[in-house]
């Protein structure tokens, strides 16, 4: 077996890729069609603060395994966030960017991350990763929302585990949106009846597009709110409108588009993606507020279009303790880390005990909210 490492998925035919991504799971977010697109339209690129470094795993000719990396100088886009640690490093006097990074390039969502045939080229994998941070004399090496059995892995591999937050939704056999309802408790079920009839009340109405059924109107309309909504928090959107017509041409209807209209006009839009037995939201946009129009576009559409289509899982994004009573619960989420400097480990190391044992109470506090009656 040889490693290498590509800075550009290129070469790599996209069947041979696909293949080792759907050995583990088929994670649209890793397919090459997704990966590749951020490169190709400059959204993940070395002039972005993205250089791609893939660590690749051969036998002979055959892939056999890959770890996405990226070489990164700075912490934006990623959803775990390690700037109070950098801010500690350079006050030191050190240079904590650039920095390796295994992730999806501005996407939250849980996954694989060491893509391989058997354990053992895993393995092999994480070695390699740890290696290749030493051989590049970077500060640090992060592993961002693996499943927890991979975060084991890197943990026995000499990282630190980090735990977060986030909430998810689950179909526990829901027919439609009102069984769900009926199985919340009172005040939430109240809430939610509430937030939808603000918006019908509105005159709002809503159609659904997937994949190449996506006009070129439909994603001109969405990237527009798309825009709009970073510009407003004083910032500037990471993807590009090309990106986003690549996604609903290649990724085998992935995209899922949301679009609420007034009038017949578009005034709002979601854009979620579908992967397996699960619905990501990933982006909303409106060219007006109205009460509770964030809650239906992002939430209660979605919710009833996963019920709808039989998808057994929604992941509504980063953080938001306000998704508890819109009925999605707290999950934890993985991350793993190694420092070079080994002062800094263990000061780091010591954070991250005390702030697990501020996560678990979360989470058991959490669930103790439940929107759901049993």
């Amino acid at each position: 077996m040889q490693i290498e490492v590509v800075d550009s998925l290129a070469t790599i035919p996209a069947q041979e890729w696909d293949a080792l991504v759907a050995l583990a799971g088929g994670n649209v977010f890793l397919s090459h069609a997704y990966l590749h697109g951020l490169h190709a339209t400059g959204c993940a690129t070395a002039r972005a603060g993205w250089q791609p470094c893939y660590l690749i795993a051969r036998d002979g000719t055959k892939l056999v395994g890959a770890l996405p990396l990226y070489l990164k100088a700075h912490s934006y886009g990623e959803y775990v966030f390690d700037w109070a640690w950098a801010d500690a490093y350079k006050r030191a006097g050190g240079n904590y960017y650039p920095k390796l990074l295994s992730a999806v390039p501005f996407t939250p969502c849980g996954g694989p991350r060491a893509l391989a045939v058997n354990a053992e080229i895993r393995d092999t994998l994480l070695k390699a990763a740890i290696n290749y941070a030493k051989d590049l004399g970077v500060s640090s090496l992060h592993v961002l929302f693996p499943p927890e059995d991979e975060a084991k892995a890197w943990q026995d591999a000499g990282l630190m585990l980090r735990q977060g937050v986030q909430f998810h939704w689950e179909n526990r056999g829901f027919t439609d949106f009102d069984a769900m309802l009926a199985s919340m408790t009172h005040d939430k079920r109240k809430r939610i009846k509430q937030d939808r009839r603000y918006v019908a009340e509105a005159g709002v109405k809503w159609r659904v597009s997937r994949g190449a059924e996506i006009s070129d109107t439909d994603w001109n309309f969405f990237y527009r709110c798309y825009d709009s909504t970073y510009r407003a928090h004083m910032s500037t959107p990471y993807l590009s409108l090309e990106f986003f017509q690549r996604l609903g041409r290649d990724c085998d209807g992935a995209a899922v588009l949301f679009v609420g209209e007034r009038d017949g006009e578009p005034l709002c839009t979601s854009l979620c993606i579908a992967s397996g037995d699960t619905v990501y939201g990933r982006y909303w946009g409106t060219l007006e507020p109205l009460k509770s129009l964030h809650f239906e576009a992002c939430y209660y559409q979605p919710i009833e279009w996963c019920i709808a289509n039989k998808f057994q899982h929604f992941e509504g994004g980063a953080q938001g303790a306000h998704k508890l009573a819109r009925g999605l619960l707290p999950t934890a989420t993985y991350s793993v880390h190694w420092l070079a400097d080994q002062r800094f480990a263990a000061a780091v190391d010591d954070y991250l005990a005390r702030e697990t044992i501020g996560v678990a109470h979360t989470l058991e506090e959490l669930g103790e909210s439940s929107p759901f009656k049993d």
